[in-house]
């Protein structure tokens, strides 16, 4: 199952609650990329914060693997799962009335 994981700053969540965190965090993304779990990771351009593609077999089992980012076991973020499937809207193109 592919999923757009959101991060979300917690209340009171700041640069400097970050920074301690900082290198175990990009440590526990790479362990979760190379076990084939973060499947692409992005910064986001609107606000601090990231944008992942994971790969998991269920929300339950991308909410276990993300809620193991240390700023996740420190209570600075959270993390929105969104499960994505495939686009079905090319069909329209070969409707038969399509022209």
């Amino acid at each position: 199952m592919k999923l757009l994981c959101l991060d979300i700053p917690q209340p009171g969540a700041s640069p400097e609650k970050y920074q301690p965190h900082m290198h175990d965090e990009v440590r526990h993304g790479w362990k979760l990329y190379t076990s084939g779990i973060v499947r692409d990771i992005y910064f986001r351009q609107d606000r601090p914060g990231v944008a992942i593609i994971a790969e998991a077999d269920s929300i339950e089992a991308a909410r276990k693997a993300l809620s193991e980012f240390p700023l996740a076991k420190a209570g600075i973020i959270g993390w929105d799962v969104i499960p994505l499937g495939p686009f079905t809207g090319w069909q329209l193109l070969f409707a038969p009335d399509n022209t």
